[in-house]
């Protein structure tokens, strides 16, 4: 185990505070319409709410993407491996016909709203996941990943499955809009605080298993020599990161490749004890959804007709970064001289 005073852990928390605020700022600098200046008091409301959206869904992408990484012992996983993304882009594509919101209301319940379907899917998704691939109480980082895989391919099937047979309602915005995710003011009140409660609980919980996590890839009788009852490790926290996942996905749509890139630029800065590259990879996640964003806004002043979905600008960007850390890994795995 590294050392870790709290010395450097106050130091290292101030320095990714210091990181997001300073970009943050730059992004109010950056309007609804792409247009840059200093805003009117009654632009100013609405950008900070923007930037403070999508600043919780990159840092809880962020954060996510640290604890799937150490518990999967993959350095290419990602939060919505476990098919967090694809169950929320379904029962929020559902939620559209209004048939299981008019059901609930008929039998006297409330009718529930989108994000509260795209919540439910992602958490339902993740439970099915944790089920087929636990086998005696226990959870195989293998065995999740393929079971993950299998589930999101699943649930893409039935999305197109779906859009083939019942076609789109007017003013939904397509597929696209369910398959892409996007940073808006759109969610309400009540919805916004019911996704920062999630994620800041969630996050809560992975930071007190942080020093755990780092002898996650040990076997278990390597890591209950340490002391660590690894299996119970797996499930409390790929639980609290699922959730955290499930809640930026419910107000924000899937955004991609955030979990994945975040956790990589994080350990170059601070190394790879998790108590680190935790609050390090949040702060990194919360500025970089940020700056896409306002990235996006930009774009959007100069030469497109709409606002570009956030979610494909940090496609674009973490693909190749995707494929760069598959090849290097690959060649990390090479025998010498190539043989």
């Amino acid at each position: 185990m590294n050392r870790y005073s709290p010395q450097r852990a106050i130091l290292i928390l101030t320095a990714s505070a210091a990181l997001w605020a300073a970009i943050a700022g730059l992004c109010l600098l950056v309007g609804s319409t792409g247009q840059a200046g200093l805003p009117s008091a009654a632009q100013l409301g609405y950008r900070i709410e923007v930037i403070l959206l999508a600043s919780l869904v990159g840092a809880a992408l962020g954060a996510a993407g640290v604890v799937y990484q150490a518990i999967l012992r993959n350095p290419l996983a990602d939060p919505y491996l476990l098919g967090v993304s694809s169950g929320a882009s379904l029962l929020s594509y559902v939620w559209q016909f209004g048939l299981a919101t008019s059901l609930m209301a008929h039998l006297g319940g409330a009718a529930l709203s989108q994000q509260a379907f795209a919540f439910i899917g992602a958490a339902g998704a993740v439970c099915i996941v944790f089920l087929l691939a636990s086998r005696r109480g226990r959870l195989e980082p293998v065995t999740l990943l393929l079971v993950g895989v299998i589930v999101n391919a699943v649930n893409g099937s039935i999305f197109l499955l779906v859009n083939a047979i019942v076609g789109e309602r007017p003013g939904s915005g397509g597929p696209l809009s369910f398959l892409v995710g996007g940073i808006n003011a759109t969610v309400t009140r009540q919805q916004e605080i019911a996704a920062t409660t999630v994620v800041g609980v969630g996050w809560v919980v992975m930071a007190a298993l942080a020093g755990q996590l780092n002898v996650a890839s040990l076997s278990e009788s390597e890591a209950q020599s340490l002391g660590v009852r690894i299996h119970r490790l797996r499930w409390i926290a790929l639980i609290a990161a699922s959730l955290v996942t499930a809640a930026a996905v419910a107000i924000s749509g899937p955004i991609g490749f955030v979990g994945l890139v975040c956790p990589h630029v994080a350990r170059l800065l601070v190394g790879t004890d998790v108590r680190k590259l935790l609050p390090a990879a949040t702060a990194i996640g919360a500025a970089l959804l940020a700056a896409a964003d306002a990235a996006c806004r930009c774009i959007a002043g100069t030469s497109a007709r709409t606002v570009l979905p956030v979610g494909v600008l940090t496609a674009l960007l973490g693909g190749p970064f995707f494929l760069l850390l598959l090849w290097q890994s690959r060649r990390r795995g090479a025998p010498e001289g190539g043989r």
